[in-house]
């Protein structure tokens, strides 16, 4: 308890740190440039001297966000107060001192990943309440024999060939609700089931072009340089990925996962309650059909419209009632990742991903080893995605890479597909990719959950493209 005390306090007086640094900060602004003294708002000299104010001040709010990061990341990793209202503190902070404007910095509640989760959340709570997912698990317990690492193995693999192809939020969405069934319907340890559905989902991203947003990042980049990547380019470094993901949960994950079980843990009561099969086979036909939606029409309509109608149909259909939708919503869930958004929009919008990026790049010097090179920014890419989107974190740095590849007359493809899966190797933290944030709550995780697991695995996978990446792309083809 007196620990605890200690921490809150320590938190408060970084925060305090930051409000006064901030309020220097925007009491220390230069006076905008006046258009009048500067011959018109169409001189040269007005444009001039606009530009260096806007930047002046920019660079203010990047350094700001990089102490907000600090702050964050030591009321994340501490748990000081409860994650998702440290989360929704971002917003607030940005809003409340002019650096975003409020639609920009709350943005995160309209997210199309925080509705996504919202209609799953109904979707799954329909199966939950109508006894499907029990069913479900029950029926996959016994096809395993009862066997708790045959049940993983077996749903990494589905998780990780589902995601190769579809969203890996989506895949996420979708088995959340079947593994928890599978996992209260055993007295289960939810984590050891929902740690490898996340982790595997993103390196089971990394096989397609597809899979993940990073590896469409850098095949945008790779354009720029007239290199064109195929749709299972990626299988060369994605399918080893997903093997070593496949045997560090089994083998050393898994025993890092604690034994935790989450608040919404199955009760007595509803062991013995008699379910409806008519409900339950409406559920079920509404999970196929957002599944089936999602693999095959995200062209015509977006996974997070999928997944409210779904949600919606759950509800008129009597599956749920309204308390029950309401209280099947993981809201802690939302908010950390809706408040965690805000911290993510400012880190692209203020500057500070790119400030934080240009400082490690010149701490590389003028002709940087380009083994050197793909390492440091595979270790970058994974540090800054790990609070930050990785699709803004790929869309980013993989520009960098290519054109530092490029001016040392290396063949860039092996730095970039190299920043893309670093970025999609979001394993550490519960804000780094929606998947983490999916399981946080059910799971009933800590952010240092994700630390003990994640950190291992992502130097796992940054090992297996440093090996493989050079082999399959190497850096001076016919050297």
């Amino acid at each position: 308890m007196k620990d605890k005390r200690l921490v809150r306090i320590i938190g408060l007086v970084l925060f305090a740190a930051l409000i006064v640094w901030t309020v220097m900060t925007i009491m220390g602004q230069p006076a905008a440039p006046d258009p009048d003294a500067l011959g018109g708002k169409e001189a040269e000299a007005y444009t001039t001297a606009l530009a260096d104010y806007n930047a002046e001040i920019q660079h203010g709010y990047a350094l700001l966000t990089l102490g907000v990061l600090v702050v964050i990341a030591f009321f994340f990793i501490t748990e000081a107060f409860p994650i998702a209202m440290s989360a929704m503190m971002i917003p607030c902070y940005y809003s409340a001192f002019g650096i975003m404007k409020y639609k920009d910095a709350f943005s995160g509640l309209t997210d199309s990943s925080v509705i996504l989760f919202a209609g799953m959340f109904l979707v799954g709570g329909a199966m939950f309440q109508t006894g499907l997912a029990q069913k479900i698990g029950i029926t996959c317990v016994k096809a395993a024999g009862g066997n708790e690492t045959k049940l993983i193995l077996f749903i990494m693999i589905i998780t990780g060939l589902l995601s190769a192809f579809l969203s890996n939020t989506g895949t996420v969405a979708c088995l959340l609700p079947v593994c928890l069934g599978i996992a209260d319907s055993q007295g289960m340890n939810r984590p050891k089931l929902l740690m490898p559905l996340a982790m595997m989902a993103s390196s089971g991203g990394m096989i397609t072009m597809a899979g993940t947003p990073p590896n469409m990042s850098a095949a945008s980049a790779l354009a720029m340089a007239d290199i064109q990547m195929g749709f299972f380019d990626y299988a060369w470094a994605g399918i080893p990925i997903a093997i070593v993901t496949i045997i560090y949960m089994m083998l050393i994950g898994n025993r890092l996962i604690p034994e935790r079980h989450s608040d919404m843990q199955m009760s007595d009561e509803e062991e013995g309650k008699v379910y409806s099969t008519k409900k339950q086979a409406i559920s079920g036909i509404v999970l196929i059909v957002v599944v089936l939606v999602m693999a095959f029409f995200t062209d015509y309509i977006g996974l997070e419209t999928v997944a409210v109608i779904g949600g919606l149909i759950c509800v008129f259909t009597g599956c749920l009632t309204e308390k029950e939708a309401y209280q099947s919503i993981d809201w802690t869930t939302i908010f950390l990742f809706a408040g965690a958004l805000g911290l993510a929009n400012a880190m692209k919008t203020t500057g500070a991903g790119a400030l934080l990026a240009d400082k490690v790049v010149n701490l590389l010097g003028g002709s940087p080893n380009p083994y050197v090179l793909m390492a440091v920014l595979f270790v970058l890419a994974g540090g800054l995605t790990q609070f930050m989107s990785n699709t803004a974190a790929a869309a980013l740095l993989c520009p960098i890479g290519l054109s530092i590849a490029q001016s040392l007359g290396a063949d860039p493809t092996g730095v970039v597909l190299a920043i893309g899966f670093s970025c999609s190797a979001a394993y550490c933290t519960p804000v780094a990719t929606p998947p983490n944030t999916m399981v946080y709550g059910p799971g009933g995780l800590t952010f240092m959950d994700y630390v003990k697991v994640g950190v291992p695995l992502f130097l796992l996978v940054g090992v297996v493209c440093i090996i493989i990446i050079p082999i399959i792309w190497p850096f001076f083809p016919g050297a």
